[in-house]
């Protein structure tokens, strides 16, 4: 039998690579980001595995909604237990690994600071050193948070110091510190995502930007008589978060690990989110919003700035949605599930 000529394969060789697919774990996939990315990496052809604390009794109705629950092939990890990740790693043999889990509400991280540490910095520390001991050219892809930086006098970039003011940023700083530490001392890829804050009809109603929305679709319905709030004062940046897990990919992609700010690069206060969910429905929001002394923060932070010229110039990516585009979208997606 002739040698193969040089530079050419067998169709049957070609048949077999074009059938390879990529292998995405996407740990913390029946969250709001997890849904959206697993979309994503489905439609770019990846196979996609999810990771629950029990696959088994979790509703997945994040992935119900996108239509692609059939298509993520879910699997029970706990990520504060090393031999579970362990397992998970060695099973499933990822090229990527996405560390979307752990306890994500700041307001709630005051009442269970020890379960939030845990589920974010412990989880994390896991990871990296799973895919250390595997010895597999796995990339990990870290969510880390704007809560980081705390106040932001300047716009806030990839060389602004930490300063956290919760438990949960105080894990967040944690766990990105934990990746950068794996990738300068072992040479992982491993990156972090310093993502501002970032909306969508799939978060979870505690979360004060869905409550917003949601009261002020009741009220417009005459099912709601007032909306209370606490700080309305406070400013962040707020994004559309089916944009920002193109950034997440995006990262995993470089030849280069290295960590990013995703961010709009506009600041509201919630005030200006308040008065455009109710403008969308044609209300004066002062009319029906009480604010509630009891619903402040020990600490909050009173201004988010960011600055993500890092992202656009070296991902490509430049967030296509600004906070009023965010309002109304969220908005209609409300007002859609209620006429259905």
């Amino acid at each position: 039998m002739e040698p193969e000529p040089a530079g050419r394969r067998s169709p049957s060789v070609v048949r077999q690579s074009i059938m390879i697919k990529k292998k995405a774990l996407i740990c913390g996939v029946s969250g709001q980001d997890g849904a959206y990315l697993a979309q994503l990496l489905l439609g770019k052809g990846y196979q996609v595995f999810g990771a629950s604390r029990d696959a088994q009794v979790a509703s997945f109705d994040n992935l119900t909604r996108l239509g692609i629950r059939d298509q993520v092939a879910l699997d029970s990890v706990s990520l504060i237990d090393f031999r579970s990740v362990l397992q998970a790693l060695m099973k499933i043999q990822p090229d990527e690994v996405y560390n979307l889990a752990g306890q994500s509400s700041v307001g709630l991280s005051f009442q269970k600071p020890v379960e939030t540490l845990e589920s974010i910095a412990q989880a994390t520390l896991n990871l990296l050193e799973a895919i250390r001991f595997t010895g597999r050219p796995v990339r990990l892809y870290n969510a880390s948070s704007s809560e980081c930086f705390g106040d932001s006098d300047l716009p806030a970039d990839e060389s602004t110091p930490f300063r956290p003011r919760s438990p949960y940023a105080v894990a967040k700083a944690a766990a990105f510190w934990e990746v950068a530490n794996y990738r300068e001392a072992y040479g992982l890829y491993a990156c972090s995502g310093i993502l501002f804050n970032h909306e969508s009809p799939l978060r979870p109603e505690r979360f004060v930007t869905r409550k917003i929305v949601n009261a002020a679709c009741c009220i417009a319905a005459g099912k709601q008589e007032h909306l209370q709030l606490g700080n309305v004062t406070i400013q962040r940046d707020w994004g559309w978060a089916p944009e920002y897990v193109e950034a997440m990919w995006l990262m995993l992609q470089q030849e280069k690990a290295e960590d990013y700010v995703i961010a709009t690069g506009e600041s509201h206060s919630l005030e200006e989110f308040v008065e455009g969910a109710f403008s969308c429905l044609g209300l004066d929001w002062k009319k029906y919003v009480v604010l509630d002394p009891e619903l402040l923060r020990p600490a909050d932070i009173s201004v988010g700035r960011a600055n993500p010229t890092k992202a656009r110039e070296h991902l490509g990516w430049q967030a296509r949605s600004k906070m009023r585009d965010v309002v109304r979208m969220m908005i209609e997606a409300e007002e859609d599930k209620k006429d259905r």
